[in-house]
């Protein structure tokens, strides 16, 4: 079967078409978030403004001025923003994600900023494949920022990454944080919307949505800040280039949704042969904790 892309040309990867489904599905029966829809829309608002804030957050994170000829594996590319940042920032990128809508907007932004460069390949594959990670080999960075925990098999999908990260390499993860009791409210709330109907689905985007942001208002009040309402419409844009509006459809559907604590995430790491580089937490609230890890 071939997809059909933004362009209307069907993407196809080296083999000519779009990698077989061969994952065994770890939650039969459970409706899964569309996120490459998301990303459609994401699409639309991207701007010069919104990549170069995507550009600065790897440099920040990864602790360098560029990544020239470095090399970038994307496991989960969505949007594809990401991998766009770091190809301007001078790697060879090799994009991936599962789902075929996500895959076609990282290539359409291939096809905006870079046609036809053979040093940014673009494809479908699956981070619980273990056959189809042991053909892409290593790299200098493994990038995979609030993925891992949508597969539905999270320590599965944080094992695999290991072995991709070259010696001295870096893996560069987010994960959602472990909140005990509110997560497991959050995944109620994430397995309702995707069971809900179109109209129920907005009805929670805008409920959450204004809850939220007054939320957000009355603590800018207390913090002696801007109360003015959607302040942090603007602020997001400057946060890794992303967007509020989306990333509060992701947040509210996200799912399969899991979750884990940061010293989980250390020393499972620890035992595999790496060691913390930076590390940046979300306070113990809602998001995700941070994390860049060196291959020993």
């Amino acid at each position: 079967m071939q997809y059909v892309g933004f362009t209307g040309v069907p993407y196809e990867n080296g083999k000519g078409c779009f990698m077989k489904n061969e994952r065994k599905e770890k939650m039969p029966g459970e409706k899964r978030f569309e996120f490459g829809k998301n990303w459609q829309r994401f699409l639309s608002v991207l701007n010069e403004e919104r990549i170069s804030e995507a550009e600065k957050s790897l440099k920040q994170m990864l602790e360098i001025d560029d990544l020239k000829e470095k090399s970038f594996l994307d496991i989960g590319s969505g949007s594809g923003l990401f991998s766009l940042a770091a190809k301007r920032l001078g790697a060879i990128v090799h994009s991936f994600d599962y789902d075929p809508l996500s895959v076609a907007c990282t290539k359409e932004l291939k096809r905006r900023y870079f046609p036809n460069d053979p040093r940014w390949m673009i494809e479908q594959g699956d981070v619980l494949n273990p056959n189809y990670l042991k053909s892409l080999g290593q790299f200098d960075v493994v990038y995979s920022w609030g993925v891992l925990h949508h597969t539905g098999a999270l320590w599965e999908a944080l094992g695999n990454v290991a072995p991709l990260v070259n010696e001295g390499g870096k893996l560069f993860i987010s994960i959602y944080n472990n909140q005990g009791f509110m997560s497991k409210y959050w995944k109620f709330v994430k397995r309702l919307y995707n069971r809900s109907s179109k109209p129920v689905r907005a009805l929670l985007i805008f409920c959450f949505g204004l809850f939220f942001e007054t939320r957000g208002a009355v603590a800018r009040v207390l913090q002696g800040q801007n109360p003015l309402p959607f302040k942090a419409w603007a602020d997001k844009k400057k946060s890794r280039g992303m967007s509020v509006w989306h990333d509060l459809v992701d947040w509210v559907g996200g799912y399969p949704f899991e979750v884990a604590k940061p010293e989980e995430i250390f020393d499972f790491y620890l035992k595999r042969g790496f060691q913390l580089a930076k590390l940046k937490t979300c306070a113990g609230g809602l998001g995700c904790n941070e994390f860049v890890f060196i291959r020993k």
